[in-house]
């Protein structure tokens, strides 16, 4: 945190105030950051269990077009 303090001058509070209002939008304050969103591919019930290949699936999955 950094202190602001008048060195010299009579200012008023509300001249103070615009000063430190000035200051602290040219500062660019604190970045957040947000989560990213979750993938709907990561949804579970999207996936669906395989199927357990019977005698040949291997040669049939070949075969389809």
């Amino acid at each position: 945190m950094t202190t602001l303090r008048l060195v010299r001058g009579d200012a008023s509070p509300e001249e103070l105030a615009a000063v430190v209002a000035v200051l602290a939008s040219r500062s660019g304050g604190v970045a957040v950051e947000e989560p990213p969103a979750a993938s709907a591919w990561a949804a579970p019930q999207l996936r669906r269990p395989l199927p357990h290949p019977g005698p040949g699936a291997w040669v049939a999955s070949g075969l389809r077009l």
